[in-house]
């Protein structure tokens, strides 16, 4: 799956850091840690705005890393304003919970405080991708008339890169 992701792996420490530290050391201070690239991640927003558009659907689709930073994001003709913000915080919430944003939703009825958290938007259309259950980016699309429908499209970007 990995190589037809093109995932990059990176480093936390250098190759020669690494090779000057003694084997038992090595693994209590070296991390790893997975990335989609950039093509990746374009080809990802592409089949999103794909498949709003065969719905005839104006849609904006966000891809961002791990750490929430966007790695690109896409409007499509039309979309409204709001939707490139509305799907950057949806994509920063799945991948900042490792969860769709739909489920997300049930859990403000528990704790409604999440919604405070700076960056985020409980509303559906957002997706994580994952590399062995672990999160590594997240999809948020924006600007269907409905969540659920924006978590459709979103969803066949994740599916572009599993192909």
């Amino acid at each position: 799956m990995r190589a037809r992701w093109r995932l990059v792996r990176r480093w936390a420490w250098t190759k020669t850091a690494v090779a000057a530290r003694s084997a038992d050391a090595e693994d209590a201070h070296l991390r790893e840690s997975t990335h989609l690239t950039v093509d990746a991640a374009t080809r990802a927003a592409e089949a999103t705005l794909k498949a709003a558009e065969k719905e005839n659907q104006r849609i904006t689709v966000a891809v961002v890393d791990r750490n929430g930073n966007t790695i690109v994001t896409l409007r499509g003709d039309g979309a409204g304003p709001q939707s490139y913000a509305s799907a950057e915080r949806k994509a920063f919430t799945a991948v900042a919970w490792n969860a769709p944003t739909c489920e997300l939703v049930e859990r403000l009825e528990q704790a409604p405080n999440l919604e405070d958290i700076p960056g985020t938007l409980f509303l559906s259309g957002g997706v994580p991708v994952t590399d062995e259950g672990a999160p590594i980016a997240g999809i948020g699309v924006a600007g269907a008339p409905s969540g659920a429908l924006d978590e459709t499209f979103a969803r066949a970007g994740v599916d572009a890169l599993t192909r």
